[in-house]
C-alpha cells in the first residue's frame, strides 16, 4: 500500500523512544525491517526524527550491486541520504536548533580541518562521513544523529519531501556554480533522471534564458517541461546535438550539463556547446575512460568541470524551493512507509519509465 498524503509540520515536542525501526539492507536485493537503539548524540549533534527520504540512484546501485566503485558494502547498511525531519533533541553545545524545529539534512559531514575544507571545497574532504555511503548508515530509519552545522532550518511553507529533494537539487546548483552560470545564458541538460530534472529547476532559478533537455523517456521530458524546460529534444531526433545547435541559431549553449552517465550522452553534451562554452559532468559512465575530441576542446576553448556532490548550496537551495519558483512536488510519483522500503526500492529500480522520485516515510504522517 502506498502513502498518498503529504507530511505536515508538528508543533509537539517529540517523545523519544529507546528503540527505533530501520530498513537494513543485509545483502543485495534484501532489506529487513529491524529494531535498533535510537542513536545517542554528541555535544555538537542533533537527534533528528526523519520524516521523508528520497530514493536516489546511488541507493539503487548499492541495492543491486553492493558497491559503487571503491565504496563496497561489507556489512549490513541502512540506505537513504536525501532527507529532512524534525529536531527531537540537541546536544549540550548546540545553539542553532531546539526540539520541534523542521530541518533539511545535508548528508555529508566533513572534518572542517583538512586543506579542502579550509579552502571552502569541503565536498572534497577525504574524511567525509556521508549518509548511506559505506561504512556509514543512512536515513531509512526513524532517527539519526547529525552534526549541527550540517542541518538547515526550513520554513513552514516547505514540505519535508521538498526539503529532502534539496539534496539532488544541490547537485544542479553546484554544476551551475562551477560553470559560473549567468542569468540570460542558455543551457542544455542531457539526461532527465532525478538529478537532471532538479538541474532544470536550478537553471530556471538561476535565470536561464533557454533550457534545452534531452532524454530517451518521454514522461521525463514532460516532467522537465513542468519544471521550466523551454525546449524538449525527443528520442526520435537522430542528432540531439545538432538539434540543440538549431534551437540556438547554430551557435550552441553557454553551458551543457551531462547527468545521464553515458558516453554517447557525454559526446552530445560536448557537441552542444558554443565556442568558449562550458561542460559540467555529473553522470558517471560505466567505463573509466571516454574519448574526447581534443582539437575541438582546444579550438573552441571549452571549459570542463567535474562535479562531485556540492558545496555551500543548501541555504540557497532552500531559498529557491521556498520561493515557489520551482515545483519539486511534481517530481514525487510514489510514496511508501518505512515498512515497505524494499518495495520502494523495487519501484524505483524497475519503473524508470513511470517513476520520477520515490519517497520513503520513516515516521507516521498523522
Amino acid at each position: 500500500m502506498e502513502i498518498t498524503q503529504e507530511t505536515k509540520q508538528t508543533d509537539l515536542l517529540i517523545e523519544i523512544p529507546q528503540t527505533m525501526k530501520a530498513a537494513l539492507m543485509t545483502e543485495p536485493f534484501h532489506i529487513s525491517i529491524v529494531e535498533l537503539p535510537v542513536p545517542s548524540i554528541k555535544p555538537d549533534e542533533v537527534l533528528v526524527q526523519v520524516m521523508a527520504v528520497g530514493v536516489c540512484g546511488s541507493d539503487i546501485h548499492y541495492y543491486e550491486h553492493g558497491r559503487i566503485g571503491s565504496y563496497i558494502v561489507e556489512k549490513p547498511i541502512i540506505l537513504g541520504h536525501e532527507c529532512a525531519g524534525i529536531v527531537a533533541a540537541c546536544g549540550d553545545q548546540v545553539t542553532r536548533f531546539k526540539p520541534g524545529d523542521r530541518v533539511a539534512i545535508e548528508p555529508g559531514v566533513t572534518c572542517g580541518k583538512c586543506e579542502a575544507c579550509k579552502e571552502g571545497r569541503y565536498n572534497l574532504c577525504p574524511d567525509v562521513q556521508f549518509l548511506a555511503t559505506p561504512p556509514y548508515d543512512g536515513a531509512f530509519c526513524q532517527y539519526i544523529a547529525h552534526r549541527e552545522d550540517f542541518l538547515f532550518p526550513i520554513p513552514d511553507s516547505l514540505t519535508f519531501e521538498e526539503a529532502a529533494l534539496n539534496e539532488p537539487f544541490s547537485v544542479g546548483i553546484h554544476a551551475l556554480n562551477r560553470a559560473g552560470f549567468q542569468p540570460g545564458w542558455d543551457v542544455a541538460i542531457i539526461g532527465m533522471g532525478p538529478v537532471g530534472l532538479t538541474a532544470v529547476a536550478a537553471a530556471k532559478a538561476f535565470g536561464a534564458k533557454r533550457i534545452i533537455v534531452s532524454d530517451l523517456e518521454i514522461n521525463r521530458l514532460e516532467a522537465a517541461r513542468k519544471l521550466g524546460a523551454t525546449d524538449l529534444v525527443y528520442p526520435d531526433v537522430a542528432d540531439a546535438a545538432a538539434e540543440v545547435k538549431r534551437l540556438t541559431g547554430g551557435v550552441g549553449v553557454h553551458v551543457a550539463i551531462e547527468t545521464a552517465g553515458h558516453p554517447r550522452a557525454l559526446q552530445t553534451a560536448m557537441k552542444s556547446i558554443r565556442r568558449g562554452g562550458k561542460l559540467s559532468i555529473v553522470g558517471l559512465p560505466p567505463v573509466d575512460e571516454v574519448g574526447f575530441n581534443v582539437p575541438f576542446i582546444c579550438d573552441n576553448e571549452i571549459d570542463i568541470y567535474g562535479i562531485f556532490r556540492y558545496v555551500n548550496t543548501y541555504p540557497r537551495g532552500i531559498t529557491f524551493l521556498s520561493s515557489g519558483l520551482v515545483d519539486m512536488k511534481s517530481l514525487i510519483t510514489d510514496r511508501y512507509p518505512l515498512e515497505q522500503a524494499q518495495a520502494a526500492m523495487e519501484r524505483a529500480r524497475t519503473n524508470k519509465a513511470g517513476s520520477l522520485k520515490v519517497i520513503v516515510y520513516p515516521n507516521s504522517l498523522s
